[in-house]
């Protein structure tokens, strides 16, 4: 069923670390001078390395049909060798193909349009979970969610995955995969394959630098309804209860202007003056996010320690409405700070009307990730459990690349990370920015794969992931694979991973807008079978969250 690595301890690669950072997310950049110089011999690199590939996978000649799901030639792994697991991946291309897709600083939305023909699937990596529970959100208050608000991934990663964990810093990866009803299909030979990333599970809070967040508190008039500021509030004085002596905390508010309430203090001695500053918060004016940004990182910068892990956190409904609410101008702030000083960003977003979009920006340019909390036991886990257990990190800047052999898969298709896509040939280049994971998570990819008749035996995937130690800057990586004879029969008779992957990625494929190229995923039910299939797997194993996701399915079921 599965090919995964073996955790023992990350082999270190060569690679070059330093300078300034590409800004995330960019993809295919135009570089200068000599890069440019060095286009023709990459592409013959590339060609060559395809038909080492097409060799290896079993004699079968011929490209695969890159029409990627929501651009699926971007995301993925290491180059696929061929015959089995312990087969080293051939490098990725490290030159400029494809570098005219984009100019630096264009908008990249080519979400309905078919990259070129490739082999490659490349990404950064991604924790965020908003986009899912924002919509349940919304669902349980009876409407639709708004489909720009829709991200496959999050929904993906919302839920628990038993992957292999290793014993240390770094990654295992995991790639598995089954087939889908091809009667729900144009075309048979359709899977879903799946490709997991795993970190170490989180030990004890003690195992762990010292934290040192600035917390960042929306106090604006919107932050006045139920479930805004009363909850940041006693998530507040929950998180000083369980936060270390050693750590320290500062506290920063905005609304028509930003203030610093409590510099940076020690949680040693001063636990009741924290709780003090935490109770004065009170809803005010209008919303200046951009002043609140600014005053909380230059008060993290000031507070800035050594040793420590440098965080903000921003607890906000993202609905900027006076100052300077451009959004490239915060980006802007952020990526200075991140770059100079390493402070990373989580974002906590809270309110029945929420800015989806602006947070999700603001957390990728500050290198961190956004959660959604609707209601006190959502806020009591990610502040009284996830927050204290995972302001560490494991690994920066962490890209994934998938390699496709071309003897044996005809199509491919990504879900989601359209916002997430770096360049194939950008994978080993770690000045380009991914993304920063914690201890105790995992990432998981999941694409449509189609197979070439005649060849259904062979290497059917490579995925690498390729890091950063966040300590030393040197670079990492650890890959897994899979032949397409390990594919299972059907996702809904496998485990409980790909099944619940399955039902997650096509819940929000069926939230998003029609009329798009590729919007449905082979072998999808509607909502209602698709709650039945959810149901089912609650009942089956007893997991509370996916019983809450058969549940919003039933109700976008009836509202639609």
């Amino acid at each position: 069923m599965k090919r995964t690595t073996d955790p023992t301890p990350d082999s270190t690669t060569d690679g070059t670390t330093g300078g300034t950072r590409a800004p995330r997310r960019q993809g295919a950049r135009t570089r200068r001078g000599a890069r440019r110089l060095r286009t023709a011999l990459v592409a013959l690199t590339a060609a060559s390395g395809l038909l080492l590939t097409a060799c290896n996978g079993g004699g079968h000649g011929g490209k695969a049909s890159d029409s990627s799901y929501e651009g699926g030639g971007g995301p993925g792994g290491g180059t696929g060798g061929g015959g089995n697991g312990d087969t080293a991946p051939l490098p990725a291309p490290d030159g400029t193909r494809g570098a005219d897709r984009q100019r630096e600083g264009e908008q990249d939305d080519r979400r309905d349009i078919a990259p070129d023909p490739d082999h490659l699937s490349t990404f950064a990596l991604d924790v965020d979970t908003a986009s899912y529970g924002y919509a349940r959100r919304t669902l349980s208050e009876g409407r639709l969610p708004d489909p720009s608000t829709i991200r496959p991934e999050e929904f993906v990663n919302s839920f628990r995955q038993d992957y292999e964990r290793p014993d240390g810093y770094g990654f295992t990866v995991t790639v598995d995969g089954a087939r889908v009803d091809g009667d729900r299909t144009d075309e048979d030979d359709w899977s879903l394959v799946r490709v997991g990333l795993a970190t170490r599970s989180a030990g004890p809070e003690g195992d762990r630098p010292p934290a040192a967040l600035t917390f960042v508190v929306d106090v604006s008039g919107s932050m006045a309804e139920p479930g805004r500021l009363d909850l940041a509030r006693e998530s507040l004085a929950a998180l000083t209860d369980r936060l270390r002596d050693e750590d320290s905390m500062a506290l920063v508010t905005f609304s028509d202007e930003a203030g610093t309430v409590l510099p940076m203090t020690r949680l040693d001695g001063n636990r009741d003056e924290i709780r003090d500053a935490v109770d004065t918060l009170e809803p005010a004016r209008s919303t200046d996010l951009g002043a609140g940004v600014e005053t909380g990182y230059e008060t993290a910068v000031e507070g800035l320690r050594e040793g420590a892990t440098n965080r903000v956190v921003l607890i906000s409904d993202a609905l900027a409405n006076t100052g300077d609410t451009d959004a490239d101008t915060l980006l802007e702030r952020i990526g200075e700070s991140r770059r100079e000083h390493g402070v990373t960003l989580f974002g906590v977003g809270v309110g029945s009307d929420y800015g989806d979009a602006l947070m999700e920006r603001l957390a990728d340019e500050g290198d961190g990730h956004t959660v959604y909390v609707s209601d006190e036991e959502e806020a009591r886990e990610v502040f009284g459990e996830q927050l204290p257990r995972n302001v560490d990190l494991t690994a920066r800047d962490a890209k994934a690349q998938v390699a496709f052999d071309p003897a044996t898969v005809a199509e491919f298709r990504l879900v989601g990370y359209e916002n997430r896509r770096v360049a194939d040939e950008d994978f080993r280049d770690d000045d380009v920015d991914g993304g920063e994971v914690g201890p105790g998570h995992t990432v998981t990819a999941l694409y449509a794969v189609r197979t070439r008749s005649g060849a259904p035996d062979g290497h059917l995937a490579t995925a690498t992931v390729r890091w950063l130690d966040p300590r030393s800057r040197a670079p990492r990586e650890k890959s897994g694979s899979l032949e397409a004879g390990d594919l299972g029969d059907s996702v809904w008779s496998g485990g409980r991973g790909l099944a619940v992957t399955a039902t997650a990625a096509y819940f929000a494929d069926a939230l998003r807008p029609d009329g798009r190229r590729h919007r449905a995923l082979p072998g999808a039910p509607g909502l209602g079978e698709l709650a039945d299939r959810a149901a089912g797997l609650a009942d089956r194993t007893g997991d509370r969250d996916v019983r809450d996701l058969a549940e919003a399915i039933r109700t976008a079921d009836h509202l639609s």
